[in-house]
């Protein structure tokens, strides 16, 4: 054979070759381009994903901040209701201590039949005292 047909012979096989790289490469080409979508839609989902745990945690953090303001408002609400408590306790105090309502109270216990001891217990007063307070009162 001639030089001229291996020439040819093998510029040929060259191109036959070469087209079968460029098949491979286009083939290549494909599967890295349909990993590349697969990833994209996979990172665009983890970055959903990523935004809906970001509005929970919004709302958690919200929802904390509400929680923490109505428990500030209760705190001051049942603050106001302990200073009232005390204050009515204190007059209570005041209203049981007063000489006018132990007299009525030792009075009414002793027409309930309560005796001068048991009187002395409830008042806080001796017997004595129990004793001065009914004499005087004529009962």
């Amino acid at each position: 054979m001639q030089l001229s047909h291996w020439i040819l012979l093998f510029m040929s096989v060259t191109e036959i070759a070469l087209l079968l790289l460029l098949f491979v490469f286009f083939l290549r080409l494909k599967r890295s381009e349909s990993l590349l979508n697969e990833m994209q839609a996979k990172q665009e989902a983890f970055a959903a994903k990523i935004r809906f745990n970001a509005e929970l945690e919004q709302e958690l953090v919200d929802s904390f901040a509400q929680r923490q303001e109505q428990l500030r408002q209760l705190d001051i609400q049942l603050e106001a209701r302990a200073a009232s408590l005390q204050k009515l306790i204190k007059q209570a105090e005041d209203i049981t201590r007063s000489p006018h309502f132990l007299r009525e109270m030792i009075i009414d216990g002793h027409r309930k039949g309560r005796s001068p001891q048991q009187l002395a217990r409830a008042t806080g007063l001796s017997v004595d005292e129990v004793e001065l307070i009914l004499m005087k009162s004529g009962n």
